[in-house]
């Protein structure tokens, strides 16, 4: 198995380099972000190792970059910061794993092989439906080359709609994982945030994506209507 390091410690690079050629793997070191990115994209790894804080391109700039290349090699992220918003941006951005500073080998040795295991699936870290695109890491939504503002309660809900296009997702689903599994509001605040969704992004557009099926819920479709 082939693995890229892209760490600016030099000797921790090594370090990991040499205990991963002892556990029979081949490990390439990069020793900054610009050139992880440029192996990254030009050669073939099974996992990548990747610091957050890095000179040239930071690890999330990496990352962001491969992802929308269309790079879906799992990757492993490393930092010295510890906190739950780096770890969340790092897996909102397209990270498999994530590792703080100072780790186990031994812990590092089983998270790795644990993603040579589950592989490379396509899964992309932005959301799209036609021309229609969410980007749930920035927090972006677009309509083309025209920028959309939504609430947070607005972008929830799109972005449910959207990670299940063309399923038919009835308003208990949507309050269960939009709002509270626990809500016990008046269920028609579903509706009413589908209107404003519409207004949002269908109808100055002359769309159709959010489809009302009677008596079941609501599908988003992933071409355009």
């Amino acid at each position: 198995m082939r693995m890229l390091i892209t760490e600016d410690e030099p000797a921790l690079a090594d370090a990991i380099a040499d205990g991963l050629a002892a556990e029979g793997f081949v490990a390439d070191i990069a020793l900054d972000g610009t050139e992880g990115l440029w192996r990254a994209l030009h050669e073939p790894y099974d996992v990548i190792v990747l610091d957050i804080m890095l000179p040239g391109l930071s690890g999330y700039e990496v990352l962001k970059r491969l992802r929308a290349a269309r790079i879906w090699t799992p990757v492993l992220m490393l930092t010295a910061k510890d906190g739950e918003y780096d770890e969340a941006d790092a897996l909102d951005l397209g990270a498999d794993d994530y590792l703080s500073k100072p780790f186990s080998y031994v812990v590092l040795v089983a998270h790795l092989r644990a993603l040579l295991r589950r592989g490379a699936p396509a899964r992309p870290a932005v959301l799209t439906a036609d021309d229609l695109t969410v980007d749930p890491a920035g927090h972006h939504c677009r309509r083309g080359e025209h920028d959309i503002s939504l609430t947070a309660r607005e972008f929830a809900l799109l972005e449910y709609l959207l990670r299940h296009a063309d399923e038919v997702i009835s308003k208990t689903d949507i309050l269960t994982h939009v709002w509270d599994e626990h809500f016990d509001g008046d269920t028609n605040i579903v509706e009413v945030y589908v209107g404003y969704l519409r207004r949002k992004i269908d109808t100055p557009f002359d769309r159709r994506t959010i489809e009302t099926v009677r008596g079941a819920g609501y599908r988003l479709h992933s071409t355009a209507g």
